[in-house]
């Protein structure tokens, strides 16, 4: 997921409001986000000391207090200069914290703010923000703001570098500085759960034109088609990803994308990011810690290439977008789509693994109270799910509130993935949320599954 520009003047399409009985609850929703992914924030650049927050733990990440003042900078642009109209607290760093000015790998070299600085600019910001929420009005005319779309907006923001923080904290080397108290809950009904299931074809609605915080890549709400198919009921598993590679799976042409096949020779790949064989036993790297990789639960850190590999080899493909959407929103009996898997109820710790609660996917079939109508579980939380389509505006497509949010990376060069992962936040995650990233990426906690016509 990209990062955020300066902002632009407002789009024409805003979410719809509430009535102004709902305008308090609608604040307290607005507060309760923000102040959820600050705490966040603090957890991930509060567990490592100043030289960890200032050192680049990978190319493809960005040094941990760039993230932290890029957070406050982004809330600053949107809520403090675009909603209120202030003045800019700090000018001369605008610049610095402008994701598409400055890539990942060249930003250790900028005069970013120092950690302690850092942290007292985005307190600062933080606090004006929260008086702007006060005395906002979030019924009114205005796009940005109605029904809190500016504050959601803004919380979902940082709640995506909270988990792009994480990533850099899987990078890093050294020893475990993050914990999860207890671990996912295991399914009690895995041995009988099918393989797949059937999706009856037909019509129904795709994205949303209601849902308050979306984002604009997930509008307008349309209609799409798509045939009979089965789907997985869960994720592909790590014990059976051990399957395609002990058949060679890296090592036959024939089940890659050219380009893929010229990643695995160029990086002699052999198994996922993070894993590695020891006494014909393998195993991976968690957050500081070596373990044996646990054969039940989906398989991550993949790219697009493995899982489109992966899929070939079963005798499978990966769904499209459309299809991974009727899975997880379609009900059979309404014939309407829901906003989750199972119902219009927001996520709940008995229905999906988000919010970096257990610092990895629970093994596959869990979250039984989080299957889909039609049984497909662990759409939601766990791993974002690879499909095959390419990122693409849904028709009648209209940027808000910036270009850069979405418009600039349509195309063939990025893959969609959907439903979210265990480093997924609720607020950043909908059953009609849509990620993307390149079909190379690793490092990402990402998974899939298959499927297959009829």
């Amino acid at each position: 997921m990209t990062d955020s520009p300066t902002p632009a003047a407002s789009g024409p399409h805003g979410p719809a409001g509430p009535d102004e009985a709902d305008t308090e609850a609608l604040r307290q929703r607005a507060l309760a986000a923000l102040l959820n992914a600050r705490e966040r924030t603090a957890l991930l650049t509060d567990s490592v000391d100043d030289h960890e927050l200032t050192a680049q733990h990978s190319p493809l990440m960005s040094p941990l207090v760039w993230d932290l003042a890029h957070i406050g900078n982004q809330e600053e642009l949107w809520l403090l200069r675009g909603v209120a109209g202030q003045e800019a607290m700090r000018p001369e760093i605008d610049g610095l914290y402008d994701a598409f000015e400055h890539p990942r790998a060249t930003r250790p070299s900028l005069p970013l703010l120092a950690p302690a600085e850092a942290r007292v600019y985005a307190a600062e910001v933080r606090g004006r923000a929260l008086d702007v929420l006060d005395g906002t009005a979030l019924h009114g005319a205005r796009p940005l703001v109605r029904a809190g779309f500016a504050f959601g907006m803004i919380a979902q923001h940082e709640q995506q570098h909270d988990e792009t923080m994480l990533i850099t904290h899987q990078l890093r080397s050294g020893p475990a500085v993050l914990t999860a108290p207890v671990p996912p809950p295991a399914p009690a009904d895995s041995a009988g759960l099918p393989g797949e299931v059937l999706v009856p074809g037909g019509p129904f609605t795709m994205g949303t034109s209601t849902e308050p915080w979306a984002l604009d890549n997930e509008r307008p709400a349309h209609l799409r088609d798509v045939p009979d198919f089965f789907i997985d009921t869960t994720p592909v598993t790590c014990g059976a990803y051990q399957g395609f590679i002990e058949d060679g799976g890296y090592t036959e042409r024939r089940w890659w994308a050219p380009e893929g096949w010229a990643m695995v020779r160029e990086h002699e790949l052999a198994a996922p990011l993070f894993w590695h064989q020891d006494a014909g036993q393998w195993l991976r790297r968690r957050f500081g810690v070596t373990e044996t990789v646990p054969e039940t639960e989906p398989v991550l850190h993949v790219s697009w290439y493995e899982a489109d590999a992966y899929a070939r080899w079963a005798g499978r493909r990966l769904p499209s977008e459309a299809e991974w959407e009727k899975a997880a929103r379609h009900d059979p009996a309404s014939g309407r789509s829901l906003r989750y898997p199972w119902g219009d109820e927001d996520p709940t710790p008995e229905r999906a693994n988000l919010g970096q609660r257990h610092l990895r996917p629970a093994p596959a079939g869990a979250y039984a109270a989080g299957g889909s109508p039609l049984g497909v579980r662990q759409l939601i939380g766990d791993v974002w799910e690879w499909t095959s389509s390419d990122f693409l505006p849904y028709p009648g497509f209209a940027a808000f509130p910036y270009r850069e949010y979405s418009e600039v990376f349509f195309g063939p060069a990025h893959k969609v993935l959907r439903g979210g992962s265990f480093a997924v936040d609720p607020v950043a995650c909908r059953g009609t949320f849509r990620n993307w990233d390149l079909p190379v990426r690793r490092q990402i906690f990402s998974g899939f599954r298959t499927a297959r016509d009829i």
